[in-house]
């Protein structure tokens, strides 16, 4: 063999061992994925992510929670984010006509509810009253989340009117950034009722903390909860991973106990 030849020889070899080590590395190093989530899913977040990790070893998940329409102004002006888990729809899909998602991975990942939660210690019977509960004179204040940014306030606001309440408590209503900070005001004792996510008070660090009443979902429009892929996302394979683990059966049964549901 020439020298000029086996001098080739020896460089593709090293080339070639260069790249199966970069491959390794790659395989073995954490792939993050950026997730703003809505608040009704930190609850469920917490059983969902060790799943995952299980499921996926080398993914880095992080997550970000708070209002879903502040997440789609953050996200719309370039927040850094890798996906979007938004209460709604709809968000996912402006995004998507905005052109700042990945196209073809929009999902919905369940059904959300509400529920009208009381602290444990309150005189509030929230079972047996239901929403008319807030028509009780001593009742002083009601939170929701803020209906213009965050959709569990709007589908609040749309069962207290459905259900006949809104006109006569509106001089009461105390609104929160998100859904889990109008439970914290409820919680606190700075609210004595909140129209909340059942996804909230489902959660077993609330088990003793209080009691709820589910509100029927005729009285509110149907809460398809929808994510999607961010355009920004600098692993879209990594954030394929969770869309695909949030769709399956092990993350369904989950939600599940929190409270979504899937069916049509």
């Amino acid at each position: 063999m020439s020298k000029t030849r086996f001098t080739f020889v020896i460089v593709v070899l090293l080339t070639l061992a260069a790249a199966a080590g970069s491959g390794l590395l790659a395989q073995g190093r954490s792939r993050v994925v950026r997730i703003a989530a809505a608040s009704d899913l930190r609850f469920a977040f917490d059983e969902l992510t060790p799943r995952l990790r299980d499921a996926q070893p080398n993914l880095d998940v992080r997550v970000t929670y708070g209002s879903s329409g502040t997440f789609f102004a953050q996200i719309v002006n370039g927040a850094p984010f890798d996906m979007f888990l938004s209460a709604n729809v709809d968000y996912p899909r402006q995004l998507t006509a905005r052109g700042l998602t990945v196209g073809g991975t929009e999902f919905v990942y369940g059904v959300g509810q509400l529920a009208v939660w009381v602290p444990t210690t309150s005189l509030f019977d929230v079972e047996q009253s239901g929403m008319l509960v807030m028509l009780d004179s001593h009742v002083e204040h009601i939170a929701i989340a803020n209906p213009a940014t965050a959709p569990y306030g709007r589908a609040a606001e749309a069962a207290m009117r459905g259900l006949g309440v809104y006109g006569r408590v509106t001089d009461k209503l105390v609104l929160g950034e998100t859904v889990a900070q109008a439970l914290q005001f409820v919680q606190s004792g700075s609210a004595d009722i909140g129209v909340v996510a059942l996804s909230l008070v489902l959660a077993p660090a609330m088990s003793d903390a209080g009691r709820y009443w589910v509100v029927p979902r005729t009285a509110y429009p149907r809460m398809e909860q929808g994510g999607v892929i961010l355009r920004s996302a600098v692993d879209v394979d990594a954030a394929r991973q969770v869309r695909t683990f949030l769709l399956g059966d092990t993350a369904r049964g989950i939600l599940r106990r929190y409270g979504f549901y899937f069916s049509n």
